[in-house]
């Protein structure tokens, strides 16, 4: 029986063609609310983030952040927060001091960038997200970082940083997380906190870094707007973010029932 689902927020929940989560989204996690099944947010984003995209009125029984590294329960207590290793920090902290390509800096309660470019303003509007501030930073845990360039060169990059891995959210912006961070470790840390198992829960995702979630979870489900590579990772494919396809993907297991 699934007690628990993750949802992916940007082409998951959130249809950027439409710019908004689609009504029947909305009443579905509603329904699954209402049969005490618990919700969760799994996403790169940070929670700061939250205000600027159109998801008021929604509810979580918790939000798994910054791809893993931070996770939150309800009311935004955070239940494990996890750093990136400060030998690869330093050497992202000297390309942030350097200014010669675009760093943001993540951290638990704010997030900041060292310069904007054409790539930044591109990444973030894809994303319906304001520019980063332009801020320095004063030495907090840094959890999360996001880089814009180049895939070759981002690749290129990768190489100087042994602790850490990245993912592609956009053709310019890349986000540097733990070599053993990602999705799937935020919700094992969130599953162990509510005593919940792997075998009962289901995940939606539609990007690069939903790849290991779809395959952790019980039941994975890829948006029909997924790339190719996460649609080979998932147990089933569902109609498009912008076409019901979540509420679809939930009807055709038997999740949640039509006209309630």
């Amino acid at each position: 029986m699934i007690k628990a689902i993750f949802f992916d927020v940007d082409g998951t929940l959130l249809s950027h063609e439409l710019g908004l989560v689609p009504e029947s989204t909305r009443a579905a996690l509603r329904q699954l609310r209402r049969q005490g099944i618990k919700i969760f947010m799994a996403t790169g984003r940070h929670t700061t983030e939250f205000e600027d995209l159109p998801l008021e009125g929604m509810e979580f029984d918790g939000y798994i952040i910054l791809n893993g590294q931070i996770c939150l329960d309800q009311n935004m207590n955070v239940i494990s927060q996890k750093e990136i290793h400060w030998e690869d920090s330093k050497k992202l902290l000297m390309e942030f001091e350097k200014k010669e390509i675009p760093v943001m800096i993540i951290e638990k309660d704010r997030m900041y960038i060292n310069k904007i470019n054409d790539r930044v303003r591109i990444a973030q509007h894809a994303v319906s997200t304001p520019i980063p501030k332009l801020e320095k930073y004063q030495g907090d845990k840094i959890s999360q970082f996001v880089i814009y360039m180049e895939e070759v060169a981002a690749k290129e990059l990768l190489k100087h940083l042994p602790h850490c891995k990245m993912s592609c959210w956009n053709p310019y912006g890349f986000d540097v997380i733990p070599r053993e961070g990602g999705k799937v470790s935020g919700i094992e840390e969130v599953l162990d906190y509510y005593g919940i198992t792997r075998e009962e829960t289901m995940a939606f995702g539609d990007g690069e870094n939903d790849m290991d979630m779809l395959q952790y979870a019980g039941i994975g489900i890829a948006m029909g707007n997924a790339d190719h590579e996460v649609k080979q990772c998932a147990d089933y494919v569902t109609d498009d973010v912008s076409n019901d396809g979540i509420c679809k993907a939930l009807y055709h297991f038997q999740i949640i029932n039509k006209g309630e």
